[in-house]
């Protein structure tokens, strides 16, 4: 049965109660940067940097970045003739986020087939639908070795500073290793998801026990490893974790199996749906024509974004959110097919959607009292949407404990362990699955600054807010390229087609810069302009909606300013429509917009 619109209203009535008991005045600065006493938590745990020269050479593209960003830039220049390229990156091996995130259960949470790149150029077939993170790992160095990313490589080195030197027309990467190395083009590719934040809960430094970040998982302690081995440290251990975001839905699996006591610490419950992960037929996929992963990637993309399409190809929980949509939408009258009606159709399919993902925590969680706590009350795309098969029945085993905060988090935190409404649980590890810096500064989540020509700062240049055209080109900084979906396609739900994109677009004008033999690539300051009031005309942001319960997505509730907004806005007419627009300007030849000088 349906819900009637007083249904309707009072859940609406119920999220909002709800968001309201998880505001807070300090929004993003609730969270603690990684740095001072707490830089230990940064640290490279996998792989100890070696001692090295430091370097005072000159390549021909130097890209800061070793995930996909850098990987699939580095491979798509190469595939143009670009041959001396340099990755910079601080990781002591290729993977980016797939470096750091070692946590028992990591798994991509978008499908492998259009989720990891470049699949048909190295050969490769994903063993799962959902690929676990050892073998995404893996995948990242397949790609490194296939395209010869290896050969120049810098790892375990941090960039401290970007320069550009307009008489010899070329930048100057300063490291933490001494470096001064110089390159004629730069790309930058950091990647929202590889700095760690941490809760700015009251006490925090002074926990006696053990303690690390999800991002920097201690296997030393634990035992185990990030294939899932069984983690026999943690078995008379008195474990917390804090955080039930993405990242804690997928560990807290293997740490109520291996732990022999763990207590969940819950502020916020996540939205979580079916997987239904299994494993990939060999002779199915022998069946793919060449071409299949484009293919697959703009199917996901036409349907996740409301688009029609023969054949859902994916068949995933991204694209069921969008159909239902479509598809209630349609059902409607054609008087009724308006952006109103649209709004009314997203509105509706939510609301049975979100019914049928609580109702999926009663029928899994045993015990009355920790089902209702873990029904999540708010849009589904308000946050994350996260989908696992184990992570509702984790709260069945005996040794698992839900602390459920009613909204307010952590009280503080003890030498013994962490308080919650008066009560003081001690423990022997803490966990923190509290995420990456989103919200923050770019020089603070990038570590450095980048100065372009007469001395302007990137900082300065975006003082009101990002500029570019693209979301690849700044004028002022040539032969500057920044990989990211931002002011671009913003197709959230899958980022490596948006970084694919960017970097056959770079590749592209790279390749013919180096045909004509000029020095500088540069947007004029009218087209960089231009491209932005296009954004900012046709309003389409990414995240920022203040009746949204509070997270990352929407500045912790708060909103976001005019500056702040320019940094999630997304091409008018949507993904696919970005992507046919980029597509038709990189091919043209005239590259609009640029001067080659």
């Amino acid at each position: 049965m349906g819900l009637t619109q007083d249904d309707r209203t009072a859940l609406h009535e119920r999220y909002a109660v709800e968001r309201d008991k998880r505001l807070r005045a300090d929004g993003n600065e609730q969270y603690v940067e990684v740095s001072g006493v707490f830089s230990d938590y940064a640290q490279d745990p996998y792989i100890e940097a070696m001692p090295r020269e430091a370097l005072h050479d000159e390549v021909e593209f130097a890209f800061i970045g070793g995930g996909f960003a850098g990987l699939v830039t580095g491979a798509k220049l190469k595939e143009v003739g670009i041959a001396d390229v340099r990755i910079v990156e601080k990781g002591g091996d290729f993977g980016g986020t797939w470096y750091w995130n070692r946590y028992p259960g990591a798994q991509c949470d978008t499908a492998a087939f259009i989720y990891l790149p470049l699949l048909e150029e190295t050969g490769h077939m994903p063993s799962e639908k959902y690929t676990h993170a050892p073998e995404i790992a893996e995948h990242c160095r397949r790609i490194g070795t296939h395209f010869d990313l290896y050969d120049n490589a810098v790892f375990s080195t941090e960039v401290t500073d970007l320069e550009w030197d307009d008489d010899a027309c070329r930048w100057i990467i300063r490291t933490n290793r001494g470096d001064e190395m110089r390159a004629r083009h730069v790309g930058i590719g950091t990647g929202p998801l590889h700095r760690p934040k941490l809760p700015g809960i009251p006490g925090i430094e002074s926990f006696a026990g053990h303690s690390f970040h999800t991002s920097r998982w201690d296997y030393d302690y634990t035992g185990g490893d990030s294939a899932g081995a069984p983690m026999t440290g943690l078995v008379n251990r008195r474990v917390g974790i804090i955080g039930t975001g993405a990242t804690a839905v997928q560990c807290i699996p293997h740490l109520a199996r291996d732990a022999g006591e763990l207590l969940v610490f819950q502020r916020t419950p996540s939205s979580v749906d079916a997987r239904n992960n299994h494993d990939v037929d060999p002779e199915w996929f022998a069946t793919l024509e060449p071409g299949w992963q484009k293919r697959w990637m703009e199917n996901f993309t036409i349907l996740q974004t409301g688009g029609f399409a023969d054949e859902d190809l994916v068949k995933d929980g991204w694209t069921d959110i969008s159909q239902r949509i479509r598809d209630r939408l349609l059902a409607e009258p054609e008087p009724d097919l308006t952006p109103e009606g649209f709004v009314k159709a997203y509105h509706d399919s939510d609301d049975e959607k979100m019914e049928e993902i609580r109702r999926r925590v009663e029928e899994i969680v045993s015990d009355p009292n920790a089902a209702d706590a873990l029904k999540p009350w708010y849009r589904q795309l308000c946050k994350r949407p996260c989908f696992h098969d184990d992570y509702l029945s984790a709260f069945n085993e005996p040794s698992t404990t839900l602390v459920h905060t009613n909204g307010n988090g952590v009280e503080r935190i003890t030498e013994r362990g962490v308080v919650v409404q008066g009560v003081e649980y001690e423990l022997d590890c803490l966990i923190y699955a509290s995420g990456f810096e989103v919200g923050t500064e770019f020089t603070r989540r990038w570590g450095f600054d980048v100065t372009g020509r007469d001395g302007e700062t990137l900082s300065e240049h975006w003082a009101e807010g990002m500029m570019s055209l693209h979301g690849i080109h700044v004028h002022g900084f040539p032969n500057m390229y920044i990989v990211s979906p931002t002011q671009g396609a913003n197709l959230i739900s899958n980022v490596p087609h948006n970084l694919t994109e960017s970097a056959e677009t770079i590749a592209a004008v790279v390749a013919h810069a180096t045909l004509l033999g000029t020095n500088e690539v540069e947007v004029r300051a009218a087209d960089e302009r231009a491209w932005v009031e296009l954004l900012e005309r046709g309003g389409r942001t990414f995240g920022g909606d203040p009746t949204c319960t509070p997270g990352y997505y929407n500045n912790e509730g708060h909103g976001i300013d005019d500056s702040a907004r320019r940094g999630t806005l997304g091409y008018p007419d949507g993904p696919v429509a970005y992507f046919e627009h980029i597509g038709r300007w990189r091919t043209s030849g005239e590259f609009t917009g640029l001067e080659f000088r």
